[in-house]
């Protein structure tokens, strides 16, 4: 059934109302990225709860993670086929209620079934919300519209583990996913009854069926295998050489049958325009060097360093605080310079920020570990918005959804592969380290058999002391294995910036959607 939407109201319509829809999308946006985080610091107190072990709560992740990577391209399709305006709504009440679901759920299947569904209904909310913010501004605020859109995107992985944490140490688990029924209400409330008359028109487009079906054998078993492979020993399990294997065949099977489709369910012509390969390209490497970071750095210092959830969560918070109060100046400006300058920027900055972290120490005041991250959200507040900037140019306006959502699923695999190789990097650096640092150890060394001497002396045993040591050993290794991953991740900074000039620079103002 094909339907022509009404023409969209001329921009002055939106005039008293702009604020409040932009609000409303922004929460939209926030509430996803914030359910792929929130839930990690809690596993062991829903694993507790539902009688489980901690490896089996990790599936509330997973289950949730592999839905939402096979959602997420299909954004360009349901767009094309029921309309912008209309697919955001719907994606946005169906989480709600899958949230809902989840704070209800009264066994581990059941919360893994409802956060498949919470997931698999999740994937336009992010592409859309972009759209449609786009939409509504006139051309000369397109950047300013970016710049809320990226402001959420960027707090919201810092904010997920504060509340998460928060949460489950001072009220119980279910609350991590009720909390989304109210704002999503408030947003699918607002974006209808003010967007409902700018809903774009709907194509009868054919359900490429062989090409999704691909699309979930490939994805899903990408996403487990990351999810899973450091738990499983990764290539010494068969289990993950399977998915591995399943994933690589059924990739280039998907690939070489969307090319030759008609009516792709992803349109990967995008890729013909320079900005968008690139652009893509170097919005995925910055935000992997950046997630990478988000997940290492409370996990050092919870594991460690003897910080809860929620203290760790508040060395990011002062980050976000600076984007905040950045972005809505970088956006006023972006459409008057070049945004390879606020992108080559924003790399500069994240560099200094790690180069930074390289010099922790394991005694440090909380204000020392605070202070790269508040260099860092300089950096956030220019990042997405000039990635967006670069990216979007020269994709037509019907194309920009499409566009939205493949950039959108490669950032996010591109998130689970840093967090995977992360976390592997971590361990395994650090027990090299450990070995190392054991090697430098004797029990002749004056200075061991001193601290083993004080440490008996104040009452423990020769087994108790030399476990004590052996444990700031381990923290040492540790913390010279973060030093190694941040100093690494500056690298990496400066090495993305010739991958931003390699792009074109943006002409004229930002797209809007496919809505206008």
């Amino acid at each position: 059934m094909s339907a022509a939407a009404a023409s969209p109201a001329p921009a002055a319509d939106l005039n008293g109302a702009r604020g409040l829809i932009a609000t409303a999308l922004a929460l939209g946006t926030f509430m996803q990225v914030l359910d792929t985080t929130i839930a990690n610091v809690s596993i062991p107190t829903i694993a507790g709860n539902l009688g489980v072990s901690s490896d089996q709560g990790t599936w509330v992740i997973t289950s949730f993670a592999v839905a939402n990577g096979i959602s997420v391209p299909l954004t360009g399709w349901l767009m094309q086929r029921y309309g912008v305006v209309r697919t955001f709504v719907v994606s946005v009440l169906l989480f709600t209620i899958a949230s809902f679901l989840c704070g209800i759920a009264w066994s581990l299947p059941s919360l893994i079934a409802f956060r498949v569904l919470q997931g698999a209904v999740s994937g336009p909310m992010i592409p859309g919300s972009q759209a449609l913010l786009i939409s509504i501004f006139p051309p000369h605020k397109k950047g300013a519209a970016l710049a809320v859109w990226s402001m959420t995107t960027l707090v919201a992985p810092i904010c997920g583990p504060i509340l998460g944490g928060y949460i489950s140490d001072n009220y119980s688990w279910p609350w991590i996913f009720l909390i989304n029924v109210p704002v999503g209400l408030f947003c699918a409330f607002v974006c209808w009854q003010g967007m409902k008359h700018r809903e774009t028109p709907m194509r009868k487009l054919p359900i490429d069926s062989i090409g999704l079906a691909l699309l979930v054998v490939w994805v899903g078993s990408l996403q487990i295998m990351l999810d899973k492979g450091k738990d499983e020993d990764w290539f010494a399990s068969t289990f993950i050489v399977v998915l591995a294997v399943v994933a690589v065949i059924g990739f280039i099977a998907f690939m070489i049958w969307e090319l030759g489709e008609k009516h792709p369910i992803i349109d990967l012509s995008l890729f013909r325009n320079r900005n968008f390969a690139i652009g893509t390209l170097a919005l995925c490497l910055g935000y992997a060097i950046f997630f990478g970071a988000v997940v290492l750095q409370p996990l050092w210092m919870q594991t460690w360093l003897g910080y809860n959830a929620t203290w760790a969560g508040f060395v990011a918070a002062p980050s976000g605080v600076v984007a905040v109060l950045l972005s809505p100046l970088i956006g006023k400006n972006i459409g008057k310079f070049d945004a390879r300058l606020f992108a080559t920027a924003s790399f500069v900055v994240f560099a200094v920020s790690y180069f930074m972290r390289a010099g922790y120490t394991a005694d440090a005041s909380f204000g020392a570990y605070v202070m790269p991250l508040l260099v860092q959200g300089i950096g956030m507040s220019m990042f997405f918005v000039s990635m967006l900037a670069i990216l979007l140019d020269g994709v037509p306006d019907a194309q920009v959804p499409a566009a939205s959502g493949l950039s959108n699923f490669l950032r996010i695999t591109a998130g689970s592969f840093s967090t995977s190789i992360v976390t592997t990097f971590w361990d395994r650096h650090a027990a090299l380290h450990q070995t190392r640092l054991a090697e430098a150890s004797s029990v002749y060394d004056p200075s061991l058999t001193q601290a083993l001497d004080t440490l008996q002396s104040g009452g423990l045993s020769e087994p108790q002391a030399l476990g004590a040591l052996t444990h700031v050993l381990g923290g040492q290794a540790y913390l010279m294995s973060a030093l190694d991953f941040f100093w690494i991740c500056g690298w990496l900074c400066l090495i993305s910036i010739v991958f931003v000039w390699m792009a074109r620079r943006p002409h004229g103002p930002v797209h809007a959607a496919a809505a206008d």
